[in-house]
């Protein structure tokens, strides 16, 4: 999926003064960042290394497991694409609903992908299991110990868990140690989210040594490039000074989702991470009413009349065109979101009967 994801503000020329669109938290300082990648500019005349070993044995460090374990690539997406390609022209199952990413990657390669709603019912003879942890676009967070008993009697099955957003949440989840520890688990981690630095591309998978073997020889070679490596080594020698307390993330999440319940027209849904599905009104109401209670109508009005972006979250499997997606941002750019949901709804207010 190409097209369709968040954060597609270049589509709104510069007016967007505030983007709830992708998962990540925009009031995050780069300065840091940006003074250390200026001195080292002199790394775009020379390739990087084939593949970024340094940086692996650096997370490798950090995460206490071997170097060997690691695998950086090009944000979780090129992760995604590698271990789909790795299982090429297998029975697939994704746990739905969630992104959209890891089944158009399968059948890419020639899988045959089915959709599940429930762990406890995984078809036979599927060698593949895909899932988000916190999930995306829920925010909700799969038991730990359910998924260990899961992956632990089903040892025939490969699981492949996204835990692009372990960073933002309190709910137990597997450490990249953990999963090290399971001949079928691959864990997928992101630097991009963390760091809010989406535009360097950034991740990791964590597995078995094997394993990680095993995808590793599909990565093409300089898929990271020397300016992410750099950017990879310095965010983990020195963070960033302006990451978001959690708890008190998650609360302002909380304060945002009862604000926004408030309006009277929209449902939140409940969400273990910092980021949340909403969904307008409810499926009756008039020919008229549902012509403009939708995310796609919604996410327009916002983008040019209020300068905000969210997620047009209909294109996930087993969503509607009632849902959208926002992640937290700063209270004021909340509570600006806020009053511009208002807003629409007070336009529409004429044709509206009842949401």
């Amino acid at each position: 999926m190409i097209e369709g994801h968040g954060d597609d503000s270049y589509k709104y020329k510069g007016g967007i003064k505030a983007n709830f669109s992708s998962n990540v938290y925009n009031a995050v300082d780069h300065t840091g960042l940006k003074k250390y990648l200026s001195r080292r500019m002199n790394v775009v005349a020379s390739y990087p290394e084939p593949g970024p070993y340094s940086l692996e044995r650096l997370l490798g460090c950090r995460l206490d497991i071997p170097s060997e374990c690691v695998c950086a690539t090009n944000g979780a997406t090129e992760a995604i694409y590698l271990i789909a390609q790795t299982f090429r022209d297998s029975r697939t199952a994704v746990l739905v609903p969630t992104f959209s990413e890891y089944a158009d990657a399968c059948r890419i390669h020639g899988h045959k992908v089915e959709y599940i709603r429930s762990l406890r019912k995984i078809p036979r003879g599927i060698r593949t299991v895909w899932l988000c942890n916190p999930n995306n676009p829920t925010g909700t967070v799969t038991d730990k110990d359910f998924l260990k008993e899961v992956v632990s009697s089903c040892p025939d099955t490969y699981f492949i868990i996204d835990q692009s957003y372990e960073d933002f949440t309190l709910q137990p989840v597997f450490s990249a140690r953990e999963a090290a520890g399971y001949p079928n688990l691959i864990l997928l981690h992101s630097m991009t989210k963390h760091y809010a630095i989406p535009g360097l591309r950034l991740g990791y998978f964590t597995a078995c040594g094997p394993l990680a073997y095993k995808i590793r020889g599909n990565r093409m070679p300089w898929s990271v490039n020397a300016l992410a490596a750099e950017a990879g080594r310095y965010l983990l020698e020195n963070g960033l000074p302006d990451l978001p307390d959690l708890a008190v993330y998650l609360s302002e999440r909380e304060r945002l989702a009862r604000r926004i319940e408030g309006l009277g027209a929209f449902c939140p849904l409940p969400s273990d991470t910092h980021f949340m599905l909403v969904r307008i009104g409810r499926r009756s109401g008039s020919r008229r009413e549902k012509e403009w209670r939708t995310a796609a109508v919604l996410k327009e009005y916002l983008a040019t009349e209020e300068g905000i972006l969210i997620r047009d979250a209909s294109n996930f499997y087993g969503l509607d065109e009632r849902f959208f997606r926002i992640a937290a941002q700063t209270p004021q750019e909340n509570d600006y979101l806020v009053e511009g949901l208002a807003r629409w709804l007070e336009k529409h207010k004429k044709t509206r009967r009842r949401i």
